[in-house]
């Protein structure tokens, strides 16, 4: 198990980040996917929902994608997967060119966070942006 980053990394990558890819957004307003989504496209971010059972409609301005590979390019992939799927959605990230895969509350893979880490993409795992921005004073 590696180092997980420091609050003043995670603040940095907050910053940097403009375009987020939430995998396994929800349209269902009474759940974190939904929600968490929904504060980062308040916060400023363009948000991209990625679900395949929800693909081609409108949410948060964007056309919901049923892959990854078609949200087109993204600064971090937001993880709202169970952990034994996380890892498909971390090689996926890879292989999009994202910079960073930021894995949500409960959601732990070590072994995709060291493939991420290796690949040179940015690991947090086990937290929520919409905890963190506020906490961070992003």
């Amino acid at each position: 198990m590696t180092t997980p980053m420091t609050d003043a990394e995670i603040a940095a990558l907050l910053r940097e980040v403009k375009t987020i890819a939430v995998v396994g957004w929800s349209p269902k307003p009474d759940r974190p996917s939904h929600s968490v989504a929904a504060f980062l496209k308040r916060r400023g971010y363009r948000v991209i929902p990625v679900n395949p059972g929800q693909a081609g409609q409108q949410a948060l301005g964007e056309t919901v994608r049923a892959a990854l590979a078609e949200a087109g390019p993204v600064d971090m992939v937001d993880i709202f997967r169970r952990s034994e799927e996380a890892g498909a959605v971390v090689d996926e990230a890879i292989a999009a060119g994202a910079k960073a895969v930021w894995m949500q509350l409960g959601v732990i893979d070590e072994a995709a966070a060291e493939r991420a880490r290796k690949a040179g993409l940015k690991v947090v795992m086990n937290r929520c942006p919409a905890i963190e921005i506020p906490r961070l004073g992003v």
